[in-house]
């Protein structure tokens, strides 16, 4: 998919077409990180640090689900 590039004072910002907002459940206002890949960046409306600090909760909860019930009642 086509994104145009305009410039917005000292910056340039893309115009994301409405199908791909609306595939990417993003709106006005919200906030998408770019990740430097090695065949260019990846826009996302995912924080890939927040999921890489998911992650390791997940592991940890897993691996401690018994102190965890243990420490919930």
């Amino acid at each position: 998919m086509k994104l145009s590039v305009k410039k917005r004072g000292n910056s340039l910002s893309v115009i994301i077409p409405k199908e791909m907002a609306i595939s990417m459940n993003v709106e006005d206002g919200d906030i998408l990180f770019a990740t430097k890949t090695p065949s260019g960046y990846e826009i996302s409306a995912c924080n890939p640090n927040f999921v890489k600090k998911i992650e390791a909760a997940r592991r940890g909860m897993k691996k401690y689900r018994n102190a965890l019930i243990e420490l919930a009642k």
